[in-house]
């Protein structure tokens, strides 16, 4: 099989939080995505594994994903040895993604960093005929989402017609995220406040500001972007 884009996550829910909207406007046009969580996020302060696993499944459905996958990489330290980056050579093999979305270089939680790495080595490697099993294939291109920790992005994506598909995806996470009108008796975190729940809007609308749109969602690349018509880049194009 092959998808169009895999977007990869430390934990269930960085990926949805991070770029949901981009995936759910990339699935309604037709694109096949996929989402792959390195870790079931047992790590975590709040919610089981079990639950996690549920409500992973029900916001891939909320954002159109075609195919969902949850590694056992280690939370709270992530893994990145060899056999780490065999298992994800295997699902990139196996997927065959155009496109792969991951975690930014340096974030806040250890293990976003330390699985931006892990992907971009993998992505490398998979495209090694003499590397692990299975035929080769590297993706066509690697790009970064902005998760705590800001950056100066390399684009935008306007997720304003997908919006309402974001929070719902959101809205599965009733273990990690705050839930307007909701009360989950358990300890409190940073990712489970109203504050970051109202954050995350925030930096939509911040983003969404500087290309004319209501939402928008940054990513990074480490190589520059090819263009073939610089017009294209023109908003509302010529007048």
């Amino acid at each position: 099989m092959s998808l169009d884009v895999l977007a990869i996550g430390s934990h269930p829910d960085d990926v949805e939080i991070a770029c949901g909207g981009t995936l759910a406007l990339l699935a309604r046009r037709g694109r096949s995505v996929g989402i792959l969580h390195l870790t079931c996020g047992e790590a975590g302060t709040r919610g089981t594994v079990e639950e996690r696993r549920r409500e992973a499944e029900a916001a891939a459905a909320a954002l159109g994903a075609t195919e969902l996958g949850i590694l056992d990489l280690g939370d709270g330290g992530l893994r990145t040895g060899r056999e780490e980056e065999e298992q994800l050579i295997e699902r990139l093999r196996h997927w065959r993604p155009a496109l792969v979305i991951g975690p930014a270089p340096r974030d806040r939680h250890p293990d976003h960093g330390r699985a931006h790495r892990l992907v971009a080595d993998a992505c490398f490697y998979a495209g090694l005929a003499r590397r692990g099993s299975g035929t080769p294939h590297r993706p066509a291109a690697i790009f970064h989402y902005m998760q705590h920790d800001p950056f100066e992005p390399s684009f935008i994506v306007d997720v304003t017609s997908a919006w309402a598909a974001k929070l719902e995806a959101l809205a599965a996470y009733e273990s990690q995220l705050h839930q307007p009108g909701a009360e989950r008796p358990e300890p409190p975190t940073k990712v489970a406040s109203p504050e970051y729940r109202a954050a995350i809007e925030g930096r939509a609308r911040h983003f969404g500001l500087l290309i004319n749109a209501a939402y928008g969602e940054p990513f990074g690349s480490r190589l520059p972007l090819a263009v073939s018509d610089p017009l294209e880049l023109v908003p509302g194009g010529l007048s």
